[in-house]
């Protein structure tokens, strides 16, 4: 059974198949080595998404495409730019802290590219930033909105192990942080490097207080959303819905850009992106059903226990073959598949799966910036209507190595993700 689902799995995928289309196909492949039943496969769709978990991942998906259409990620791009602008370097890093707060609200990072890279790609290539950095420098600062809270992958994660959504959100701050700090490094280095400027001397306090007015309201966004989880006020699912209103309020009342009939075509966006990560999921969970039917986990488990019972070889392991599988299947679908097999021995091992979920969580949203799967590269080179090849270049290579420097700073040092959320205990 497990050599005819992986076989057919690794054929559909190497044909361009979608990735919920390539597991549902090797899970109905199966079917035929086994006296399971087909209708079993078809429960495991249903009872996969009727889940309360997983009804965050279209409001926060709907959040996010209103505040971006009501002004939100604009103001707060303008706001940065005059706090920044004046250093070497500096939109590079407007863009990586913007994109870090950004992510902070929509728990994506497809759409973290496209919101803030849309206003700031343009803008940096017009001040003379070589475009082949800018493009590097969005798509890599894109995946921080699945690492920074809230996460749709922490959901995903949450729902396939057990673990508590809201310790998965307090783990990912300080990761994030330090990642992003990462990034401002290289971009500070290349600014000064290149002479990059967007504008000389500091701007005014006036000019300033009067950004900062406007974007307050965006500022407080992420402060009630965090604050309402870990205050214990409502769910990382409630959460989704008040970010929804309040981006829905802020976008309409107070900035006044968002119009009642721009609604319709944003819900159906929102819904359509929402349907094929559910359909994923779907498919993950049938084919995680029949792994564990034929205790494929067990044996893998077993196999690598054997090899090594260390838990800095395993983590190591761990690490290599999560940032391969990062490089060409989708997020979600990749913790759905691999969260059952790694769980026994993260339990063996003593690991703590608050911990192990950062470690995962990070491999696989720095596969969103390697090829071919790469979504944040197609979606960058897509804004600048540009070709992959001017996103694939040597500063998305220096992004990398520095992702995966501090990943195993995270991953060798648990206290990184498990501080914040110890306070929880």
């Amino acid at each position: 059974m497990s050599i005819v689902m992986f076989g057919v799995l690794i054929l559909l995928i190497a044909i361009g198949a979608p990735i919920a289309v390539a597991l549902t196909g090797a899970a109905l492949a199966a079917l035929f080595t086994t006296d399971v039943s087909f209708l079993v496969v078809v429960q495991r769709y249903f009872t996969s998404m009727d889940s309360f978990s997983l009804m965050a991942i279209p409001f926060f998906m709907m959040a996010g495409l209103l505040m971006e259409r009501g002004g939100i990620s604009k103001r707060l791009i303008n706001l940065a730019n005059l706090l920044l602008g004046n250093m070497y370097g500096g939109l590079a890093v407007v863009l990586i802290i913007v994109s870090a707060f950004f992510g902070a609200l929509t728990g994506s990072s497809a759409a973290t590219v496209a919101a803030i890279g849309g206003i700031m790609i343009p803008s940096m290539i017009k001040q003379g930033y070589d475009e082949r950095f800018t493009l590097a420098t969005s798509a890599t600062s894109g995946y921080l909105g699945c690492i920074i809270p809230p996460s749709i992958p922490m959901i995903t994660y949450g729902v396939a192990t057990g673990v508590s959504i809201g310790a998965m959100f307090m783990a990912g701050i300080i990761p994030g942080i330090l990642l992003a700090l990462g990034m401002c490094c290289y971009a500070l280095y290349e600014g000064k490097k290149r002479n990059y400027k967007a504008h000389n001397g500091r701007a005014p306090l006036k000019e300033i207080g009067i950004a900062f007015r406007e974007a307050i309201w965006a500022i407080f966004m992420p402060v009630i959303i965090l604050g309402g989880i870990y205050g214990g006020i409502f769910t990382p699912t409630e959460a989704s819905c008040v970010a929804l209103f309040y981006g829905l309020i802020v976008g309409i009342f107070v900035y006044k850009e968002l119009k009642i009939s721009d609604l319709p075509g944003l819900i159906k966006h929102a819904m359509v992106n929402a349907a094929m990560v559910m359909f994923i999921i779907a498919g993950a969970t049938a084919f995680g059903y029949l792994m564990a039917r034929g205790a494929i986990p067990t044996k893998i488990a077993t196999a690598i226990i054997n090899l090594t019972d260390n838990r800095m070889v395993f983590l190591l392991i761990v690490n290599v073959v999560l940032l391969i599988m990062g490089t060409f299947m989708e997020t979600n679908a990749a913790i759905m598949i691999t969260a059952p097999i790694f769980l026994p021995i993260v339990q063996a091992l003593g690991i703590d799966l608050v911990h192990f979920g950062m470690v995962m969580i990070i491999n696989l949203a720095i596969g969103q910036i390697t090829p071919p799967l790469g979504v944040n590269l197609f979606v960058a080179a897509g804004i600048h209507g540009g070709a992959i090849e001017k996103v694939v270049n040597k500063h998305l290579l220096w992004y990398l190595i520095i992702s995966i420097l501090i990943l195993l700073l995270i991953t060798y040092i648990p206290g990184i993700s498990l501080m914040l959320p110890g306070f929880l205990k």
